[in-house]
């Protein structure tokens, strides 16, 4: 029975741990408060993973480190570090392969779809983090220090997700009230289940020639925002979506205000025009199909409404 170390309880930590337990493998949940899937199989430990030591010590005899944590967005530059620094160290002392969930951040505007060869060139602070962070985990495995290899993913549908989409659209559109977003609403766009990329994390983790190596997990066809609108509208008996472009000028004033909404500007990039993924070499070489849209959609639906202000 091998070993797992999961730092993170979103719903990528969560599905990846529980896609371990129910094969019977044994985990190890890490979050600052001890959450995570409360079920046989899964030990919760409440500890802070940017201390090197610690992380470390809970990684004595697992097989894979999973790195699914995920900072305020605003904090990324001041969190990420510490973070980044403790996983090299645990997976240099304990053996476990380190296992990272990343994003498209690390490219920069695309000028058609994005794949797994196309060179780093993060455009805002947030995006050469993650940048520097895969640099240096890429330049340990090539040290022979470690063994590493990342997945990267579009924006998320499923049950717990927090998107542009899942937070600013689709309530509203349940709700059968307009919605503006920061964002071009028919410029296509690749979407991520949540569920697929704890697949491809576990599947990566358990194949030592996926290593050394960023890895893009299998994804629909893209769907823009007024895609998305109009079938959760379907799906759950709403209205038709109203949707408008919120200018960048509007954008801009939000985030005098809220630091999160001022992350928002540097990623703009992502929703004005059309953000495609290319997920042909994972899905040839391990065999995942991807999950349909519309189930992502019914598990939002069915997850506890957000209270849309009139």
């Amino acid at each position: 029975m091998s070993v797992h170390v999961i730092v993170g309880a979103g719903p990528v930590g969560t599905a990846t741990a529980t896609l371990l337990a129910d094969r019977g493998d044994r985990v190890r949940v890490i979050t600052r408060r001890g959450t995570g899937p409360d079920r046989p199989g899964v030990e919760r430990i409440a500890a802070d993973a940017s201390d090197a030591a610690a992380l470390a010590e809970a990684c004595a005899g697992a097989t894979a480190l999973y790195n699914c944590a995920n900072p305020p967005y605003n904090r990324w530059p001041i969190d990420w570090p510490p973070l980044a620094a403790a996983f090299l160290h645990a997976a240099r002392t304990s053996g476990a392969v380190l296992i990272t969930t990343g994003n498209l951040y690390v490219y920069g505007p695309p000028t058609g779809p994005m794949t797994e060869q196309h060179p780093l060139r993060p455009a805002g602070t947030k995006a050469g983090v993650r940048a520097r962070m895969w640099e240096e985990a890429l330049a340990a495995h090539e040290a022979g220090d470690l063994r590493t290899a990342e997945i990267r993913s579009s924006d998320y549908l499923g049950a717990g997700t927090q998107t542009l989409f899942s937070v600013g659209v689709m309530p509203k559109v349940l709700a059968g009230k307009r919605a503006a977003a920061p964002a071009d609403p028919d410029a296509p766009h690749t979407w991520t289940y949540a569920g697929d990329v704890a697949r491809m994390l576990v599947a990566v983790a358990g194949d030592e020639h996926a290593w050394g190596r960023a890895w893009h997990t299998p994804s629909p066809e893209p769907a823009s925002l007024r895609d998305l609108a109009t079938l959760a509208a379907r799906l759950s008996g709403a209205p038709s979506p109203r949707l408008s472009a919120l200018p960048r000028t509007l954008l801009w004033l939000a985030g005098l205000g809220d630091p999160i909404v001022r992350e928002m500007r540097e990623t703009q990039y992502q929703f004005r025009k059309p953000f495609i993924m290319d997920s042909t070499a994972a899905a040839r070489h391990f065999g995942i199909e991807p999950t349909p849209i519309e189930v992502g959609l019914k598990e939002m639906i069915a997850a506890p409404r957000v209270t849309v202000a009139r």
